[in-house]
């Protein structure tokens, strides 16, 4: 069984070892420091595993074997912000534990996990105090030792200061201790682990360093979500813009991977969302790469997205079902509803965490993120590919627009009843490829991109609300057939179904209005200025 620790800290080192051979500068008074209490040194052995080309490395991740100290074991290291890493540690065992090795999987695929580098540490401790007696940090003076464990390369030795903030510390107190170190001459190590600087000074003439091995604060992982926040390189070409928006979709899947399979909040439908994005590039940028190519990709992202999200689609139903419930005094909750949902919303349970898994650790989902790879290191690029940006991004983004409008337009116009309904499911993907559209040109096209595409998530969330009563209706529908067949009422039901109808209605009411606004000429104009 694998422990989970957030682990808070900043590392540190002097030049020449000056200032830690002249002794650590005085901290007690420093912020909430009230004191420093010595603790006994502890010699930890540590060897870390990474693939041939370093994967984990690049992406900042490192996984150790190491015994000694109070927490021997496996160690995997996810970064999550800056000097902020998640700790998953698992019982020491001769091979690298499977629940560790899904972890990474994302990352490393069938590739081997190799010991790269073993360190030895004799670790000075140091726990600083507040007034109250409680540890808020912990200091560590580390004496390191670094060998290769096979193959070529060179031993290395350093000392450096590791600073540790207590569990649901409070991060000020790393920046009093840090200001304290930094006046005694130490500054902020050059490594973001020693791992990183491990590789470095043991590598033999002429080995590449992977481009992850960098400082933790200038290491940042992404979220995956809209892109162009980054100022883009000059005069970019329509290839390299949308190249860049489907590695950062790609890359989200990537991160993600870990997260889905420890159940993180939210990280299945963020998950989703980057297979959704990557879909809607491929659709809407069929003149910039070869559809001939993406198609078949796409056909793959949508039954990954179609996996993530068979719980997830019913969760959301049920708790929209649920809000309505709560929204009912008692005496028109008639029966037993609550009841009745739950065995309704159990039956409806498709997957599962332990199939989601399998999916994630299977072949046909490890190929995907090997097509993947492929694509964005061979582009099939298309006649627009070469064109400039700034110039074939607004013609896409006009041309999702009109498709949009189209279907706004046929939805107004067919009469209330499913029909009209399908039609605007059908407005809503449109919307939501509009506004993806209008994401990936963000960094080309800048604030006008940006103000854009918030008008037609505005659209796309009315329409989405409509689209939500659509299918709570056919779920009421459901369960009112079946609370009627065991002689129970299905009045609350019925309610709760004319509820869902109103709502609908108000959506309708007020399409037309926020469409005239999100659609006004003046809002698109500025898009083609660039």
């Amino acid at each position: 069984m694998a422990d989970i620790v957030r682990e808070t800290e900043r590392k540190y080192e002097a030049d020449g070892g000056g200032a830690l051979a002249a002794g650590l500068p005085e901290l007690t008074g420093v912020g909430r420091v009230a004191s420093v209490v010595e603790r006994d040194a502890v010699h930890l052995d540590a060897t870390y595993y990474d693939t041939a080309e370093r994967r984990l490395a690049r992406d900042g991740i490192t996984l150790r074997r190491r015994t000694g100290g109070d927490d021997a074991g496996w160690h995997l290291k996810l970064p999550v912000a800056d000097h902020v890493r998640d700790e998953i540690r698992a019982p020491l065992a001769g091979t690298v534990p499977r629940a560790l090795r899904g972890l990474v999987r994302s990352r490393v695929r069938d590739a081997e996990l190799l010991p790269v580098v073993r360190i030895e540490t004799r670790r000075a401790l140091r726990h600083l105090m507040d007034e109250d007696g409680t540890k808020i940090a912990e200091l560590a003076v580390d004496e390191v030792r670094a060998t290769r464990p096979s193959g070529p390369g060179r031993a290395a030795s350093w000392t450096e200061i590791e600073v540790e903030l207590a569990p649901d510390g409070d991060p000020a107190v790393l920046d009093a201790v840090d200001a304290g170190l930094r006046r005694a001459g130490l500054r902020p190590a050059a490594s973001a682990s020693k791992a990183a600087r491990a590789w470095t000074e043991t590598a033999p003439e002429g080995e590449a360093e992977p481009a992850g091995d960098k400082p933790a604060d200038q290491k940042k992982p992404t979220s995956g979500a809209k892109g162009g926040k980054a100022a883009p390189p000059a005069a970019r070409t329509a290839r390299e813009a949308v190249l860049a928006y489907l590695t950062e979709q790609v890359r989200a899947i990537v991160e993600l991977d870990p997260a889905v399979r420890r159940d993180q909040p939210d990280s299945v439908h963020r998950m989703r969302v980057a297979t959704r994005r990557l879909r809607s590039a491929f659709r809407s940028y069929a003149k910039v790469l070869d559809r001939a190519v993406t198609d078949p990709v796409g056909d793959e992202l949508k039954w990954l997205a179609g996996e993530l999200g068979i719980d997830r689609d019913r969760e959301v139903l049920t708790a929209r079902l649920h809000e309505g419930l709560t929204g009912l005094p008692r005496t028109l909750q008639l029966g037993p509803v609550r009841a009745r949902l739950k065995i309704w919303s159990h039956a409806r349970r498709q997957g599962s965490r332990k199939h989601l898994i399998a999916v994630l650790d299977g072949p046909r989902y490890l190929a995907l993120l090997t097509t993947l790879d492929a694509l964005l290191a061979d582009p099939p690029t298309a006649a627009w590919a070469d064109r400039p940006a700034a110039k074939v991004l607004p013609k896409v983004i006009e041309r999702d627009f009109r498709r949009l409008a189209g279907r706004i337009d046929a939805a107004l116009a067919t009469p209330p009843g499913t029909e009209r309904d399908a039609a605007l499911h059908a407005a809503r993907k449109a919307a939501k490829r509009t506004r993806y559209a209008a994401e990936a040109a963000r960094p080309e096209l800048g604030k006008p991109a940006k103000k854009f595409a918030k008008r037609m998530t505005k659209v796309q969330d009315l329409l989405g609300d409509h689209q939500d009563s659509v299918v709570a209706r056919g779920a009421l529908r459901e369960l009112g057939i079946q609370a009627h067949a065991a002689g129970e009422t299905s009045f609350t039901f019925g309610l709760l179904y004319g509820r869902e109808e109103s709502r609908a209605a108000d959506r309708e009411r007020e399409l037309p209005a926020l469409w005239a606004k999100a659609a006004a000429p003046k809002h698109r104009r500025p898009l083609h200025r660039k």
